[in-house]
């Protein structure tokens, strides 16, 4: 099917979410098996505990666990502060959190700590700036909140984004009057899946919210094909992502290709998938690259596609560079849930 299509359903009792892009799933959203994880975006009240020493933070209880707090000068055992998890925590450590509160939604995001009335630069639109910064301005009007308009407001109802303000701007005033309490607590839950793909993703040509959406639209097959680490490229190369307990390592290989130019082709190949399948698989942290072969003259070109490939992409990542042996490594924010095989089988 040619166009945009966003399909909300349920996988072996979890809500998914899928985005598909003339018939290519782009990403891939699903809920956790555990209810009761933390998960990004939830706001709470938190209780300082311990200070960890040499690692510039505090340890923070929650209602269910602890969470590890960075930068967190003059804070006091006892106090009470609102977090916000940033991300999802790795086995046997703290949840990260952070206290620099953002009340986000489609077309606006308030921000507690950031005062000033901010439109998108993705947006340039000047006469739609304009009517943007005027409906800003009535909506935030006696507020010392901070508001950021995101770039769907340049498409979306004047009606919606309104709404959208509206219901940001109560719920920030409401949360953080809520700030003081002795004991830890849930004051605002995470976004579903569900929830995320009409927030972030951009708007589809179609959205499919019936069940059995995945296999109406062919895109189970795709689903599936996420629980094996082997990615196969145009061309014939292949590549396999397999996540470790230390790193998520990638290979990249040539196939029956045996041409001088084989491995620069299967490696532009992979780093233009490479996005992609670390969005859909949920992987994070340190990325170590293991291109196929390729002369050191081409590492130029090679690095250009990298910053290329990862501009587009909405998750922080920072390209560190080549190590001494030739592997390419890559520092990614953990900011979704690894991707569990048994959910796609």
């Amino acid at each position: 099917m040619k166009g945009s299509v966003v399909i909300l359903d349920h996988l072996k009792g979890r809500e998914v979410a899928a985005r598909l892009v003339d018939g290519r799933l782009e990403d891939f959203l699903f809920a956790p098996a555990d209810a009761g994880l933390a998960l990004p975006g939830a706001i709470y009240r938190a209780i300082v505990e311990r200070p960890m020493k040499g690692q510039g933070g505090v340890m923070v209880r929650l209602p269910e666990g602890t969470g590890f707090l960075r930068q967190a000068k003059g804070l006091a055992a006892g106090q009470a502060i609102l977090v916000q998890v940033t991300g999802y925590a790795e086995p046997g450590k703290a949840v990260p959190v952070t206290q620099r509160v953002l009340f986000k939604s489609r077309y606006a995001i308030v921000t507690p700590d950031a005062p000033g009335l901010n439109i998108s630069r993705a947006i340039r639109d000047e006469e739609r700036r304009v009517e943007l910064q005027a409906l800003a301005d009535e909506m935030m009007d006696g507020s010392p909140h901070g508001l950021i308009l995101r770039t769907a407001a340049a498409t979306g109802p004047e009606a919606d984004i309104a709404e959208d303000i509206a219901s940001m701007r109560a719920t920030a005033e409401a949360i953080l009057a809520d700030a003081e309490g002795d004991a830890p607590e849930l004051l605002l839950d995470g976004p579903s899946p569900h929830m995320l793909a009409w927030r972030d993703w951009p708007e589809p040509d179609h959205v499919e919210t019936a069940a059995g959406g995945l296999d109406r639209f062919d895109a189970h097959e795709a689903v599936a094909a996420l629980a094996s680490p082997r990615v196969d490229l145009p061309g014939g190369a292949t590549m396999f992502v397999e996540p470790t307990r230390a790193l998520v390592a990638v290979d990249v290989n040539t196939g029956a290709d045996t041409t001088p130019a084989a491995g620069l082709k299967a490696n532009l190949e992979a780093i233009r998938a490479l996005p992609r399948q670390l969005r859909c698989r949920g992987l994070g942290g340190q990325i170590v690259l293991d291109l196929a072969p390729f002369p050191k003259k081409d590492r130029r070109p090679l690095e250009q596609q990298l910053r290329a490939a990862f501009r587009a992409d909405g998750i922080e990542t920072a390209l560190v560079g080549f190590t001494g042996m030739g592997l390419y490594e890559l520092q990614r924010k953990r900011e979704r849930l690894p991707l569990d095989p048994e959910l796609c089988r």
